[in-house]
């Protein structure tokens, strides 16, 4: 791993949320951007959400790179990326109501797969079906567009470059959905949409080969910024199964979502709020269902940028943090939301899990398990200054500056960039 802990010298960078997602990666993936060549998605698809303000203007992102708003920077949509396309053009009329020239900018992999209208009614119907337990998806097609790509019945971007066969691959998966799900859409009208739009990608040769484009990128030394969605806790592998998402949302993604070796990957940033949130079910061991929980999420403004469902909140889960360095190496951390803990008394930190009255060091698996964990933990004092226009890491209160060093020594790295305030200019870079 290169020594550059916070990304600014690093060659190839990765962004990677180290909770339950919706940790702020946007904001620093849009800050790094404007000093990388390549701003890369790797997983996932229109499920995230990164909410940028830059000049005052708010920018709500499902599936475009945050790099998409700096004209030095060329912006790749991965191969492991699953793309609705009307809801990126949605996305692209935001640029052009705000006249952000993307021109030459932005690209596909024609080994992306498609979001297409009967896998969203897949994945709707298969949320509001009694006899499933609901998981909480974003219904934005994400599982079953995953599920069509590892039964090899999916449609890839590159598809749309030979539309005859694509027609035949496109009515065949909605074959099969009618016959195994009961799916009927309006092929006809879907068609008619995908075709206005594969013309638009021809011709502003959006549609590439991006495993090529990004390896001679690097051989020429061009800088590279892999943005991860959703987090390490919702991970298809890692996360609280089956409460996830049904990517690869950590480091191994990056690798097998852009097609990069390992040993590219030069650091690794790890993503983490200041406190402890997630949507949807599952178990959630620091979860605050008192006051302070009602505190955090109106403070916070802790609903969902997809779906604006309402973020469950808790204090800060070391176990997990521990877990997502496991995994992933993180290099340094960026806590983001320090803000919002102003104005509490006390803040406390879940510094382990006890299951039958033992310190475990693991995360368990089975979620019957994790459900029976007590959590360790200790209280640090809290401070009242408003820290929103502190530039510095002396400028913090000593209180706040006490909780970021704690933190470090509970998990061994150092924390390199910390949020307080959600204006892009409110991040200190700490030495």
């Amino acid at each position: 791993m290169s020594k550059c802990i916070n990304g600014l010298r690093s060659r190839l960078t990765a962004i990677i949320g180290a909770q339950w997602g919706d940790e702020g990666k946007g904001k620093l993936v849009d800050i790094l951007a404007e000093k990388y060549d390549f701003c890369a998605r790797f997983n996932g698809g229109a499920n995230a959400g990164h909410t940028i303000v830059v000049g005052g203007v708010k920018y709500a992102f499902h599936l475009l790179p945050c790099g998409i708003l700096y004209q030095s920077c060329m912006n790749v949509i991965g191969n492991g990326v699953v793309v609705n396309i009307p809801t990126l053009f949605e996305e692209l009329g935001q640029l052009d109501k705000n006249r952000v020239d993307y021109t030459g900018r932005l690209v596909i992999s024609n080994r992306a797969h498609l979001v297409v209208d009967g896998l969203l009614e897949a994945d709707a119907k298969s949320e509001s079906d009694s006899r499933k337990k609901f998981l909480g998806t974003t219904k934005r097609g994400i599982g079953p567009t995953y599920s069509a790509k590892a039964l090899r019945q999916g449609l890839r971007v590159g598809d749309l470059l030979h539309w005859d066969t694509f027609l035949l691959k496109y009515h065949s998966l909605n074959a099969k959905l009618r016959e195994q799900e009961g799916i009927q859409i309006d092929t006809q009208k879907e068609i008619n949409t995908l075709k206005e739009y594969r013309d638009i990608l021809i011709n502003r040769n959006m549609i590439v080969d991006t495993i090529s484009l990004i390896s001679n990128a690097r051989k020429d030394g061009r800088r590279i910024l892999a943005e991860g969605a959703n987090a390490t806790m919702l991970d298809i592998d890692f996360g609280t199964y089956p409460y996830v998402t049904s990517s690869s949302t950590n480091v191994g993604g990056v690798c097998t979502g852009l097609g990069v070796p390992p040993s590219a990957i030069e650091t690794v940033i790890g993503i983490v709020k200041a406190y402890t949130t997630r949507v949807g079910e599952g178990p959630f061991p620091t979860e605050l269902t008192n006051e302070t929980g009602k505190y955090l999420q109106k403070t916070g403004h802790e609903f969902g940028a997809t779906t604006g469902r309402p973020r469950r909140c808790g204090w800060l889960d070391i176990p997990i943090l521990r877990y997502s360095i496991q995994i992933n190496g993180h290099s340094s951390i960026n806590l983001t939301k320090l803000d919002i803990l102003t104005g509490l008394e006390e803040i406390k930190i879940g510094v382990n899990y006890l299951y039958n009255g033992k310190v475990i060091d693991y995360i368990p698996a089975q979620l019957e398990d994790l459900a029976q964990v007590e959590v360790e933990y200790i209280t640090m004092k809290g401070w009242k200054q408003d820290i929103s226009d502190c530039k510095t890491f002396s400028d913090l209160p000593i209180e706040a500056q006490n909780y970021v060093k704690k933190i470090e020594e509970l998990l061994g790295i150092p924390v390199s960039w910390i949020g307080n305030g959600p204006q892009r200019e409110k991040i200190i870079l700490k030495d």
